[in-house]
């Protein structure tokens, strides 16, 4: 039976046919003269990208691509009509604004990605949902044969994110993690220092996340909105009442969707730790930590947290709560991965040399950087392998604050050896009828 999501009718009969039935349609795209405009590619040139998600995040990952003339907009897609609307609305302005006749409607507004992952005409996709629809959302795409930038932390578990980075190599997509650190000449300048020993022996690296959520947010169940599609937005998570606080940019602070300011904020400082350490194939072997969380309320994540992690190598990365940020300590000094502070300060006047180690360096955002490795086919700064070991930092120092003991982690076999119970958690059952 047809489902009506706001823009057009479509059914799952349709989604199921996959690629072959939307491909007899071409893309209404703008011809660069049309356009008019300097750095705008010729049509056939242009990646055409639809965006999954366009609240908050999504949002301004819209509004960048609107301004590139490399890439053409062609879908934008989320599950509340409101927000979807006013970005369709969005886009189509940008595009009019350049159009000799001043309208333009070659963009089509749907409410499910499903609908995308059908469409023969879109390149590639930016997915900026919530993050327990990010791997159902990329794996699909990816089976359909979409280039994929997907928001940081890459998934809500671990076993996710070996399934994407699988998926990503045998169908030879291009996977993008929102970690624009790892796009960062500064951050890379840093990481660089830390590899080639100007700080001597790395000993630890520590962080500080925020202190989130700062209250229990108490709640009763309300009527979804209007034009809300709130059973796609739950999607594999389980079943339960809709509460506004639940939803949009507060999904962060339940542990059903998200994992607190551990996969927040921690997915941007363990990233930079990670690289730092030289452990993008690999993590820690151990983890111990604490955590408060409110016992009653619908924000249940942790906050006040102090979690260690150990690497083989012996070096020590820790989380503790505070004002946020990331700092590398050696036996012979110390240096921010900002590159704004150091001890020595003279380790940021230091230049490292043509036969040291030199990190990924990107001359371009992080966003467009993507654009360019779909051209090329190269592996893009911060890859699928890599958000996922970052992604498992985040989950395994959760896992510890919830079962509160130390854990042992092979990050070869990516399991708990031994450790039956703490196996388990490193997955989510999904919501009948959701699969990967």
């Amino acid at each position: 039976m047809p489902r009506a999501n706001g823009d057009k009718q479509v059914t799952r009969r349709g989604f199921l046919r996959g690629t072959a039935a939307a491909a007899v349609g071409a893309p209404y795209v703008l011809t660069s003269a049309a356009l008019g405009a300097a750095g705008i590619a010729a049509a056939s040139e242009r990646i055409a990208v639809a965006c999954i998600g366009v609240r908050n995040k999504g949002g301004g990952h819209l509004k960048a691509l609107l301004g590139n003339g490399s890439a053409q907009v062609v879908a934008v897609c989320d599950v509340d009509e409101r927000v979807r609307r006013q970005a369709l609305n969005r886009a189509r302005g940008a595009y009019a604004g350049r159009s000799p006749g001043g309208t333009f409607d070659g963009i089509e507004g749907c409410g499910d990605f499903r609908d995308v992952c059908g469409r023969g005409d879109v390149d590639a996709v930016v997915v900026a949902t919530p993050d327990h629809t990010h791997a159902v959302i990329s794996v699909a795409a990816m089976k359909a044969g979409k280039d994929v930038y997907v928001e940081k932390p890459m998934t809500r578990t671990i076993p996710e994110g070996r399934v994407m980075a699988d998926v990503a190599r045998r169908r030879q997509r291009v996977v993008q993690v929102g970690s624009q650190r790892r796009s960062s000449r500064r951050h890379c300048f840093v990481c660089e220092l830390v590899r080639n020993g100007r700080i001597g022996k790395l000993l630890r690296v520590e962080t500080s996340l925020p202190i989130r959520p700062a209250q229990p947010m108490p709640w009763s169940p309300e009527p979804v909105p209007k034009g809300f599609d709130y059973d796609l937005w739950l999607g594999p998570a389980p079943w339960r009442p809709h509460t506004r606080s639940r939803c949009h940019y507060n999904f962060r602070f339940v542990r059903d969707h998200s994992g607190g300011e551990m996969t927040n904020f921690g997915a941007h400082w363990f990233d930079l730790a990670q690289w730092g350490i030289g452990a993008d194939d690999g993590g820690p072997v151990e983890v111990e930590g604490t955590g408060r969380s409110w016992p009653t309320g619908l924000w249940n994540t942790f906050h006040h947290v102090h979690v260690e992690w150990t690497y083989a190598n012996g070096v020590k990365l820790i989380a503790t709560s505070g004002a946020g940020g990331t700092r590398f300590i050696g036996t012979d000094g110390w240096v921010d991965a900002d590159g704004r502070a150091a001890q020595p300060e003279s380790i940021l006047r230091s230049e490292i040399g043509p036969d040291e180690t030199r990190l990924y360096r990107v001359a371009t955002s992080h966003l467009v950087h993507w654009l360019d490795c779909i051209r090329t086919r190269e592996e893009p700064s911060a890859s699928v392998e890599t958000g996922h070991r970052t992604a498992t930092v985040c989950h395994l120092g959760n896992l510890a604050m919830v079962l509160g003991r130390r854990l042992r982690w092979d990050p070869v076999r990516e399991e708990f050896p031994g450790d039956d119970e703490a196996n388990r958690l490193t997955r989510r059952p999904y919501r009948s009828p959701w699969t990967l």
